[in-house]
């Protein structure tokens, strides 16, 4: 997924400096912006909802759309979900199995996901399914989730960020995240979607050990 450049959710208000004005304004015409897009692709599908209608209905010009998402499918599949993992995984104790924090944390992702509005997840998981474009602007974005988890893995074991055992294993994580995704928006959303991330999680079992491990 694609991480906005906002301050991550998490932590309580106090923990959080204050967003200044602008910084208020930017996340208030983002937030206009997708809410827009998702009303007018539950009316009228994907492919009909241009950038014309979503500025007209936020209320701000096709420049300003593109100023913040520079592509329709941007709108769609972006969140704040990367800063939030890093951020929470740094929190976690330090003796906890890797594989065990990165569970809560992708538990903390889907609540804080789940805010949005559940038919909002639905919608946006749906598209990822039957929108080729949107699928593809999603697997291009994992790069960036897979790095946010080669640092995590990095400073939990002392192994090289950059490492092939550390890649392959960051984003088989990411890959089988996105396949649980899909596995339950094909399946008609039927299923609980916290229980195919913890199979998908279950599925990886082993993590990178730590430096220094014996080839």
């Amino acid at each position: 997924m694609t991480a906005a450049q906002t301050s991550s959710p998490t932590g309580s208000a106090a923990d959080r400096p204050r967003l200044g004005l602008r910084e208020r304004k930017k996340i208030k015409t983002r937030t206009a912006i997708r809410t827009a897009t998702y009303e007018l692709i539950a009316e009228q599908g994907y492919d009909a909802t241009t950038v014309e209608q979503i500025a007209d209905r936020a209320e701000v010009s096709p420049s300003t759309v593109f100023r913040y998402f520079p592509a329709k499918e941007d709108i769609v599949i972006t969140d704040e979900y990367d800063p939030l993992m890093e951020e929470e995984l740094r929190r976690r104790p330090a003796d906890e199995p890797l594989l065990e924090s990165l569970r809560f944390v992708l538990h903390r992702a889907l609540v804080l996901g789940f805010q949005e509005g559940s038919e909002v997840v639905r919608l946006r998981t749906r598209l990822m399914v039957e929108v080729p474009a949107v699928r593809s602007r999603v697997m291009e974005s994992m790069s960036v989730t897979g790095g946010v988890l080669c640092r995590a893995i990095a400073e939990r074991t002392g192994r090289d960020a950059a490492s092939l055992e550390v890649r392959v294993w960051a984003m088989s994580l990411v890959g089988g995240l996105m396949e649980a995704t899909l596995y339950w928006a094909e399946r008609g959303h039927r299923d609980d979607l916290t229980d195919l991330v913890d199979r998908a999680v279950d599925v990886l079992g082993g993590v990178p050990a730590a430096a220094g491990r014996p080839r």
